[in-house]
């Protein structure tokens, strides 16, 4: 795990492991459980309406002579805005995770790299930002474009709309050459 954090120290679930305090390479257990103003400032951080419940734990094992590896579970409760009707939608996760955290784990270079097959492996900095990890976690699993029970799109509905006072566009309207006859015409007299 990177150093460098994308998450805010406000929203910090516990300090980060210093690879140092890891005495004797030795398995740490951890179980991280926010409190409702913490899981506020989460939400709020991921774009999310609601952060009901967020439970994050698992343990740190030694893997080989230098590397990490996390083993952990994510369950959480949220609430986001239907994609459709801007109600919200409830959403229950409970997400097994793991990742391999590697001491000599070399970055691609290049415009053009190939993705090693194991997604789960990162590059192992001076500590473990478990908190890091378990926003990521959350925000990878979200659902993407949640929806209310029975929402749904009218294909033609994005057709017909229009500002209030304005008339709709129709099909005729949507077609960029639909108007040149029309306008031939005009120009020329009505003679085609």
């Amino acid at each position: 795990m990177t150093d460098e954090t994308a998450y805010p120290p406000q929203t910090s679930l516990a300090p980060p492991l210093r690879l140092t305090s890891l005495e004797g390479r030795e398995l740490h257990d951890f179980d991280l459980s926010p409190d409702a103003a913490l899981r506020a400032r989460i939400a709020e951080h991921l774009g999310i309406d609601q952060l009901r419940k967020f439970r994050f734990s698992g343990s740190v094992r030694p893997s080989g002579a230098r590397d990490w590896r996390i083993e952990a579970h994510l369950g959480a409760t949220v609430v986001q805005p239907c994609v459709l009707t801007l109600a919200p939608v409830t959403t229950r996760i409970d997400a097994p995770m793991i990742r391999h955290l590697i001491a000599d784990l070399q970055e691609p270079e290049g415009l053009e790299v190939e993705m090693h097959p194991d997604e789960t492996r990162e590059p192992l900095g001076t500590q473990i930002d478990l908190s890091q990890i378990a926003l990521e976690a959350l925000a990878l699993s979200l659902p993407d474009f949640p929806r209310c029970e029975g929402a749904r799109l009218d294909p033609d509905a994005a057709l017909r709309a229009a500002p209030p006072g304005q008339t709709p566009l129709d099909d005729d309207a949507m077609k960029p050459f639909s108007g040149l006859a029309e306008l031939r015409d005009k120009l020329s007299g009505g003679k085609s």
